[in-house]
């Protein structure tokens, strides 16, 4: 276990100092995780999140038709013709990407907001790097509002017990949802003062841009309305959400062809699938794989145990904060899964109900992700939009607007599950 902690963090370390080789590093450490047998031969096809991979490299060649239609850059006249500001448009597309985000994958909704935050700032004539990393966020954050907004709520929701409406209302008190919009509000006035020199009037009057093609965008609405619907079948297989997006880029291929007789729509669509961000997670499912396989996150989960000692709020803010900080460098599924059961023993032997130990959880390893341009899907997808459009983005980048508004909103959520679920 120790060697498999040590290579875990050179890794990550390795990956935050040189961001422009973040995939070959993850995959070379994969690599030696498999040489070594810290991740067994047997174990590597299940490490490997397929459904996430498919989603994403379906999306992608779906918002390139998205993007040729010229449809994000008439919802960018849109949204230009009702903000002041460069300021304003920033937090307006943050808020944006949340509420879609709730109903939503995080990484689609990324993949899917992210062309018009690119079309703006061309308008605009401003650096698109901190608009895309508040759009990852701001999606990251709303994955916990609702039952279906993210894996480790549907994970929660299964583990407990919940339906949809308790994530509204669970045991006759205001649940989840209202905790994580607290945290949206506060982190909206986090986002406006990050950007607050931000204060370059946004042109008006501008014709705005005709759309040539309405299909990719019914397909995206489609997709949307697909991956709602399916989060409420129950034991479907788990790459469901992946061919649902591959199935609609192939569709939205499909039609361009026939459409406009272009043959060359299925190798323009292929290229614009971004290898170094399929690489990146590959190689981050395979890491994860391999410390969860040598025992390091069990390690973790008895650890987080012993430091809450028998004080539930000791405990309780012990499972926060420990989940912001393991989230930031650990997938939060695993981690979430090996956690729920431990939860739900510390809170047997204390004698209490676990509602508050679970929202603490879901809510600190939904939102650490945040911290570090690695440590959520949706921010590698991001990065992989903002790379492809020849702009790099350095760890610092990130972090200026991560952790300030990874704080923002993990304090109003965590003061508020302790004041009605304690």
């Amino acid at each position: 276990m120790t060697y498999a902690i040590i290579l875990f963090a050179a890794t990550y370390v390795l990956m935050l100092a040189f961001g422009k080789y973040r995939a070959y590093i993850a995959l070379g450490s994969a690599a030696i995780f498999i040489i070594s047998g810290m991740l067994p031969v047997d174990q590597i096809i299940g490490s490997i999140d397929f459904n996430v991979l498919l989603m994403i490299a379906g999306t992608m060649g779906l918002v390139q038709l998205f993007i040729e239609s010229k449809m994000p850059a008439l919802l960018a006249d849109l949204v230009m013709e009702k903000v002041p500001n460069v300021q304003m448009a920033a937090v307006a597309l943050a808020l944006f990407a949340g509420i879609i985000s709730a109903f939503v994958d995080n990484v689609a909704t990324v993949l899917m907001v992210a062309p018009i935050a690119l079309e703006i700032c061309k308008k605009l004539k401003t650096n698109p790097v901190p608009f895309i990393i508040a759009i990852a966020v701001s999606s990251n954050l709303q994955g916990a509002a609702t039952l279906v907004g993210d894996t480790t709520a549907i994970m929660l929701g299964s583990y407990a017990d919940m339906n949809f409406l308790d994530f509204f209302v669970y045991k006759g008190k205001p649940s989840i949802f209202f905790a994580v919009e607290l945290g949206a509000i506060a982190s909206a006035v986090i986002l406006a003062w990050l950007f607050r020199k931000e204060k370059q009037p946004v042109p008006k009057g501008s014709p705005r841009t005709v759309v040539t093609d309405y299909v990719p965008s019914i397909l995206l609405g489609g997709m949307i309305f697909l991956l709602i619907a399916a989060s409420f079948i129950p034991n479907k297989p788990d790459i469901t959400n992946g061919l649902i997006c591959v199935a609609l880029m192939i569709i939205g291929i499909i039609c361009n062809v026939v459409k406009n007789s272009d043959k060359d729509t299925f190798a323009r669509v292929l290229k614009s699938i971004d290898i170094d961000t399929i690489g990146l997670l590959f190689g981050l499912f395979l890491m994860i794989g391999g410390i969860t396989n040598m025992g390091v996150i069990d390690a973790a989960a008895q650890l987080l145990a012993k430091l809450g000692g028998g004080n539930v709020f000791v405990l309780y803010t012990v499972i926060v904060w420990a989940s912001v900080l393991l989230s930031a460098f650990i997938d939060n599924i695993p981690y979430v899964a090996t956690m729920l059961p431990v939860v739900t023993g510390l809170a047997n032997n204390l004698g209490i109900d676990p509602t508050l130990l679970y929202f603490g959880l879901l809510s600190g390893a939904t939102l650490g992700g945040n911290c570090t341009p690695i440590g959520a899907s949706a921010n590698i997808a991001g990065i992989g939009i903002l790379h492809k459009a020849g702009y790099e983005v350095k760890t610092s980048d990130f972090t200026r607007i991560g952790i300030p508004f990874t704080l923002a909103a993990v304090i109003p959520a965590y003061i508020y599950f302790w004041v009605l679920y304690s």
